[in-house]
């Protein structure tokens, strides 16, 4: 049970952690009764070892998140959004059941004090967690009150309560209610912040050009980050967020090289950084931000390089027959790399020790192309769209130890580029199942699709950790 006894309630310091460390002991022991009937009761399938994974595989409470009450007119379109944005990013969280609007009382408290537990616990709603509150707004100022109750025990404190203030605009809004959502996923998955306050890193050619583009995690505020009037593609968010590593034409006074360029986002713009000879391609930062490995034919082949994350003291990783790109470290142990060659004659996964040593392919019962590899958080899974002989392309994740996989898309038009979120719970990536080349987002199991973009062609995805 994660280290936890009942013993350590005691010794919790405000009533707050004490309510924090009873969801965190309910959660864990929700998760080894189910894992005991699961591996009892039958062996286990496909679905079970991704689902214990990812944390997609416990029990879900019921949570129902009541309307947010408008003090005033001026506040209702706000008080709608807030209450929206709520639902939708625990809706796709993944660990838990969001009872449907449809199901909720007509009297819906604004305050603890107008909470009435027996009419969220009783059918239809049968909730185990209530959100509510109530938002006020003038010409300067929005201020939301949020609670976040247990309702199945009545003589408990709020788990939750916050007041959030700022501008009254709609980003503002939007950023509070993610905020709320987030710390409303963090209580009831142990700890594990949600990623409603992240970003997505892709390339959009709605302007003419490939550039580089980010957005909210669930489509919102989509906006151009680069001006290249050129080609930009694989963008790749450094660990702290602060950074975006992609490959780039643009070649002020000469002919168009790919390179590793680097966009700021404190500065917001394309800063400067160092070229290097032939085609370069494909960055992938370590997981302490200290260094970038791409693809390269600064000696010749495309080879796999590393450098420090200021660009200096280049070093070749691999030496083989065929072109080795698409590297991605291991955010857990930061002593391996996966990444594509086609030194065999198709492109294949390997894996090699951060310094080039003992490079290993991960072989699979069919043939065919394998490219694009993403770890999860954890280490343990490995994320990758397959071209199986007489199939598409569709993405899988592997359990690198077992080499245990499981397809999570099938037939669904072309799928590629797949890229996890921080919580590991969800995975982003591009598809043309809805006639043109978009941005998706699922539940690392394959469900829960969502459409992210509609407007031109886009692609590349990738998710920051912050």
């Amino acid at each position: 049970m994660n280290g936890l006894c009942p013993a350590r309630l005691c010794h919790a310091q405000s009533l707050e952690e004490m309510v924090s460390l009873r969801l965190l002991l309910r959660c864990s022991l929700l998760c080894l009764i189910v894992a005991g009937i699961s591996f009892a009761a039958r062996p286990a399938v496909a679905q079970d070892w991704i689902h214990i994974q990812t944390g997609l595989g416990v029990e879900k409470p019921r949570v129902a998140v009541a309307d947010f009450a408008a003090r005033a007119d001026s506040a209702k379109s706000h008080s709608a959004l807030f209450t929206q944005v709520v639902r939708d990013d625990l809706g796709f969280s993944g660990i838990l059941e969001l009872v449907s609007p449809s199901f909720l009382p007509t009297s819906q408290p604004s305050i603890p004090a107008e909470l009435r537990y027996v009419s969220w616990t009783d059918s239809p709603v049968n909730a185990h967690f209530v959100a509510f509150g109530n938002l006020v707004e003038t010409t300067g100022e929005v201020a939301i009150q949020a609670w976040f109750y247990d309702v199945t025990n009545p003589s408990s404190q709020a788990v939750i309560a916050k007041i959030y203030r700022g501008t009254p605009t709609d980003a503002q809004v939007r950023k509070f209610a993610h905020q709320f959502a987030d710390e409303i996923i963090m209580r009831l998955s142990g700890g594990l912040p949600g990623v409603s306050g992240t970003q997505i890193a892709f390339v959009s050619s709605r302007t003419g050009t490939k550039e580089i583009w980010a957005m909210d995690y669930d489509g919102a505020n989509q906006h151009p980050l680069t001006s290249l009037h050129s080609i930009s593609l694989t963008p790749r968010w450094s660990p702290d967020s602060s950074r975006i590593a992609f490959t780039c034409y643009a070649s002020p006074g000469g002919p168009p090289s790919p390179q590793i360029c680097m966009y700021s986002v404190d500065a917001a713009r394309v800063i400067s950084f160092p070229r290097f000879k032939g085609t370069n391609s494909a960055p992938a930062w370590s997981p302490d931000g200290s260094q970038i490995v791409f693809s390269s034919s600064m000696g010749g082949n495309p080879e796999l390089y590393s450098i420090n994350a200021s660009g200096g003291n280049p070093k070749r990783l691999t030496f083989a027959n065929g072109a080795s790109t698409s590297a991605a470290w291991n955010p857990k142990t930061s002593r391996s790399i996966a990444f594509v060659s086609d030194r065999t004659g198709v492109p294949k996964l390997y894996l090699m020790n951060d310094d080039g040593t003992n490079a290993t392919d991960l072989d699979l019962p069919d043939k065919g192309y394998l490219i694009d590899p993403s770890w999860a958080p954890n280490g343990q899974l490995l994320a990758f769209s397959w071209r199986r002989p007489t199939g598409n392309y569709d993405l899988y994740v592997m359990d690198v130890a077992t080499r245990q996989i499981i397809e999570l898309t099938r037939d669904a038009g072309r799928n590629e580029r797949p890229s996890w979120a921080p919580d590991g719970r969800h995975l982003v990536f591009e598809s043309t199942r809805s006639g043109t080349r978009q941005i998706w987002t699922m539940l690392a199991d394959g469900s829960q699709a969502r459409q992210l973009t509609t407007t031109g062609h886009n692609e590349s995805p990738n998710w920051s950790t912050h």
